[in-house]
């Protein structure tokens, strides 16, 4: 008798906050909000103590770091009350309580951590010998040196405390506008079915053409329903951006990206520049040769992601995900494997898709005092075992860091995606190495266009975001607008072998990135670049490997990236050093073109 049939997620688990707060009425958290007040109003008490100890380094010493260390006190109180409710909105964007609440809490927190504004502010009047004397006096005071380097960087760009005040005051209100944006695109129906925007995404990858071009159809008149709002949302943020950097004088839109990277703009310039020029070479190259193995002369642009088989492709339930990912995580020492466990044995994880929940996937920090929280849609396939391993990447990397503390454990964006980037490359190597011969082919496609989703499609983004803000910078931009630079920009890194239908123009209104964090997207192609280099350097001495990379991961945001990859013998200043991914991917086209 055959097992009655079991939908891949039907074991995805839910999370259970109650670890943060059993519910929105809690009473701790109108405590923790209290515990905040309190840790604020008693840096309060330092405020012009700073520069009036300027000239004893000892005495400067000890207020930095009890001035420091409370204001990372009271961010941990209100960590935990804002991470509980995005988290909670984030699986119910169809709530209305849970949005307002969300919203509520948003504004109470900017109301106690405004009076903060003054401390960095203050450390910026100080002189650079001043600060370092002060750090050579106390020892205490040392620790918070790498947080101190980030406070020093953003000196030329600070403003009064007048206006420091008014933007922290305005944060609540900018925020409605990634809201409308979460909220719109939770209550898209798509075509006859009311798919969710997950669903829709994911039926892009069904192995029936019809299935696929129904849903594109369907997603792109859901997205023409709503572009007009969308655009003003995007308009908007964009508007509210250009306006905050010219009072701060960044001269270029991504600049305080790169600035909180801790990147160099040219660097990124340069990166984006070398994979424009490897479009021919990558991108446009495989998909020529994926149009042949489909007998296509042209991909339709809902064909990019196409398995290359008309059977079903292998699927796999939450137990076999879970195993495949740990397996993975082994690999590298049992450490790894033991804190990626831990999120499966507790209610960490949400990965169950349902209604009013947003697409998409991350990994909570929340503070280094909690645990984080992962967060996707399972559907079953290859590429959410993929997923599960790069948020569990992350996810591992936040409770490596956690010692640091909540200042210091915070990673730039660029350092960031690495660990999640290798996680899942561990992921693949492992799917690839377990693959029959006639999986291996589909299996190759698939790291392939990963590896092409995450470095050229993000550059891709990342170009026509560039050029968006550029233009907005000269007034608003219409729907039709948008649409014709999203169609340049992917039509350039997609090449002749796919055709971008009628209504792929409205596609960029679904990528949430531009109006969360506006140039974010370069990350993950710097981040896949640079783990490529990772990748290649265990590849030579595995056992020498996982103690560095474990250091790199546990150190958090207290080295550049620069600095922590200097261990591994790898210069990302030398332009070499961004082709070793490039030419990765080279390789696997390579193989998969003697498959084809």
């Amino acid at each position: 008798m055959n097992a009655p049939f079991k939908s891949p997620d039907a074991d995805a688990p839910l999370w259970d906050l109650s670890d943060l707060y059993a519910s929105r009425e809690d009473a701790r958290i109108a405590a923790d909000l209290e515990a905040a007040r309190a840790a604020v109003a008693e840096m309060g008490g330092i405020e012009g103590r700073l520069v009036a100890a300027r000239a004893e380094p000892a005495e400067l010493g000890a207020r930095l770091d009890r001035a420091i260390g409370l204001y990372e006190k009271a961010s941990d109180a209100l960590g935990g009350i804002a991470a509980y409710a995005f988290l909670a909105a984030s699986t119910a964007r169809d709530d209305a309580a849970a949005q307002g609440f969300e919203a509520d809490v948003r504004e109470k927190i900017t109301a106690v951590a405004t009076p903060t504004v003054w401390l960095t502010l203050e450390i910026n009047r100080l002189e650079e010998a001043e600060i370092e004397a002060a750090l050579a006096a106390h020892a205490g005071a040392a620790r918070w040196r790498p947080w101190l380097r980030r406070v020093r960087a953003q000196k030329p760009h600070e403003l009064s405390p007048e206006l420091e005040t008014y933007l922290a005051e305005r944060m609540p209100i900018s925020a409605q506008w990634p809201r409308l944006f979460d909220e719109t695109l939770a209550a898209l129906k798509v075509g006859k079915e009311g798919l969710t925007l997950a669903e829709a995404l994911n039926r892009l990858s069904d192995p029936k053409p019809a299935r696929r071009k129904a849903a594109a159809e369907g997603l792109t008149e859901a997205l023409k329903g709503e572009a007009r709002t969308l655009a003003l949302v995007l308009n908007t943020v964009a508007a509210e951006k250009a306006l905050e950097d010219r009072k701060r004088g960044f001269v270029r839109p991504a600049d305080g990206r790169h600035l909180a990277n801790e990147v160099d703009g040219e660097a990124v310039d340069a990166m984006a520049e070398a994979v424009a020029r490897a479009y021919p070479r990558l991108s446009h190259r495989y998909y020529a040769l994926k149009a042949k193995v489909l007998g296509k002369p042209a991909l339709d642009h809902w064909d990019r992601n196409a398995p290359l088989e008309t059977r079903a492709p292998r699927t796999f339930d939450w137990g076999q995900g879970r195993e495949v990912v740990l397996d993975s995580f082994a690999a590298l020492g049992p450490e790894f494997a033991d804190r990626a466990r831990g999120f499966f044995d507790r209610p960490w994880i949400d990965a169950r898709a349902r209604p009013g929940k947003q697409s998409g996937a991350y990994a909570h920090p929340v503070t280094a005092n909690r645990h984080p929280y992962v967060f996707l849609n399972w559907m079953g396939e290859r590429r959410d075992v993929l997923t599960l391993a790069h948020e569990l990447g992350h996810g591992v990397h936040q409770t490596l860091a956690a010692d640091q503390g909540t200042l210091l454990a915070d990673t730039p964006l660029t350092l960031a995606e690495t660990a999640s980037i290798f996680a899942e490359g561990l992921t693949f190597d492992r799917l690839l190495a377990e693959a029959t011969p006639a999986e291996r082919r589909g299996l190759l496609a698939g790291k392939i266009e990963d590896g092409l989703n995450t470095v050229v499609r993000q550059i891709a983004f990342h170009r026509f975001e560039t050029r968006f803000h550029d233009e907005r910078a000269g007034g608003e931009l219409w729907v039709e607008r948008i649409g014709q630079i999203w169609l340049e920009e992917m039509g350039a890194s997609l090449g002749p072998a796919v055709t971008l239908n009628e209504g792929y123009d409205v596609w960029w209104a679904y990528v949430s990135h531009f109006v969360h964090s506006p140039f974010y997207v370069y990350a993950y192609a710097f981040g896949d670049l640079l783990t490529a280099a990772l990748m290649e350097t265990r590849r030579a001495n595995p056992e020498g490997f996982t103690p560095l990379y474990r250091d790199l991961l546990a150190g958090g945001g207290t080295k550049t990236y620069v600095e922590a990859l200097k261990p591994f013998g790898l210069n990302p200043r030398d332009p070499a050093f961004w082709t070793i991914g490039t030419k990765r991917l080279e390789r696997l086209m390579n193989e998969f073109e003697g498959l084809v």
